[in-house]
């Protein structure tokens, strides 16, 4: 495993990291202006989208690219440390056309896609015309277990009808938002992991309803968390994604690269998150010294550097296991980055918060959000407690296999019985 960045890389971290500080940076308090406002989306977007395109740098996310489509082709080794730089502010990594939920459902598109269904979604989604939802979760079962999904798509004739409610569905409140990629049960007589299928419902389709706009810890997303009615909704067999039975391993395949991408942004969170806390512990005085000169303060500067550095490799490790080896084969580090980041970046901003006193409460910083947001990816694209299960199951899977080596290292009981 080499991690060091090529020429290619380091030289696309200069390009985006000068973009968004000259471009994006000073127009975040614009955009929290108009979005304020009930501007939704904020023409300043597009203008950068616009720019980001003209200037190459556009669909980083996408290692498998064909040659007719806009964007650069990196693994997800080298897409690591771009999205860090995005992920620093929390809107930003649309303006490079990098954004969730649209790049895991162009990765679906991508790979799952008749030729009308590219020619109809996914270009305009690698152009940046449109977006997208992923529905999936749904308010009456457990859903990070995928098998329990009960929305219902019933073949009748040349149509598919569905019906159920979601929720949770990002970007469904955005009016750009043009279509639904929709995982429901399609055979509920199969056995569980073939009983799913993804349907493609445009979002002008009658009896799909956006019902309300969730609030994730109290902060309003623009775009919508939204909870979602498909009642009657009616689709041409033409809209089925894939393969019948076929939609459990398929969100399986969106997940993983899903996954990783949003512990690439939550490191450049957690980043950003000691550079202001390292800023206001120069600036700030308590007790005749600056915080930094405090032991307690030094020790949370520390300990957030070591942390971040150690799940950084961890995030790099996932992503080169995922390129070599494929997302199935990158499971349980997919696993292990998913439960390790999160926690990380509420570690960090709790102490960052804490440097800033109450002012880190407030909206004049980020980190109130930045914490929220942390907290959030606990149970987005699934809650800790099933990654730890496939992380435990795979540790004894591999303990069964080598049962007994270890045996050597126990005393024996007539070594006790001697010394007794």
């Amino acid at each position: 495993m080499d991690f060091q960045y090529s020429d290619k890389v380091q030289e696309l971290q200069r390009r985006i990291g000068d973009f968004m500080d000259q471009h994006v940076i000073p127009r975040v308090p614009e955009w929290q202006r108009e979005v304020e406002t009930g501007v939704y989306p904020p023409q300043l977007v597009e203008d950068l989208k616009a720019l980001a395109k003209s200037e190459g740098l556009w669909n980083l996310f996408l290692p498998g690219l064909d040659a007719d489509e806009p964007g650069t082709r990196l693994s997800n080794l080298e897409y690591a440390p771009l999205a860090e730089i995005m992920g620093r502010v929390f809107w930003a990594s649309e303006v490079f056309n990098c954004s969730a939920p649209d790049t895991g459902n162009m990765e679906l598109l991508h790979m799952f896609a008749s030729p009308d269904q590219r020619a109809q979604w996914l270009d305009p989604l690698l152009e940046g015309e449109i977006r997208s939802c992923f529905s999936m979760t749904e308010p009456d079962v457990a859903s990070s277990d995928a098998t329990n999904i009960r929305t219902s798509i019933r073949r009748e004739g040349d149509e598919y009808v569905i019906n159920g409610r979601k929720w949770f569905i990002t970007g469904a409140c955005d009016p750009r938002a043009k279509v639904h990629i929709l995982l429901g049960m399609t055979d509920p007589e199969a056995e569980p992991h073939a009983r799913h299928s993804m349907v493609l419902i445009p979002t002008d389709t009658p009896g799909l309803e956006v019902v309300r706009n969730i609030p994730i810890m109290h902060h309003h997303a623009p775009e919508g968390h939204a909870e979602v009615l498909y009642r009657d909704v009616r689709v041409p067999v033409e809209n089925l994604l894939g393969e019948e039975g076929k939609g459990f391993a398929m969100a399986q395949a969106r997940l993983g690269p899903g996954r990783i991408h949003h512990c690439m942004r939550s490191i450049g969170q957690c980043e950003l998150a000691l550079e202001l806390m390292c800023e206001r512990a120069l600036e700030r005085k308590t007790f005749g010294k600056h915080l930094h000169e405090h032991g307690v303060v030094a020790e949370w500067i520390a300990l957030s550097r070591m942390e971040i550095e150690q799940a950084r490799l961890l995030v790099l490790k996932a992503a080169w296991k995922i390129d070599e080896f494929g997302n199935k084969a990158a499971r349980t580090e997919v696993g292990l980055i998913k439960v390790v980041v999160p926690r990380l970046q509420t570690r960090i901003l709790n102490r960052a918060i804490q440097t800033f006193g109450a002012m880190g409460l407030t909206p004049d910083t980020p980190l109130a959000f930045l914490w929220t947001w942390g907290r959030a990816l606990q149970i987005v694209d699934g809650p800790d407690e099933v990654h730890l299960r496939t992380i435990a199951r795979h540790e004894i899977r591999q303990a069964r296999e080598t049962l007994g080596r270890s045996a050597v290292f126990l005393t024996p009981p007539e070594r006790l019985e001697a010394a007794e």
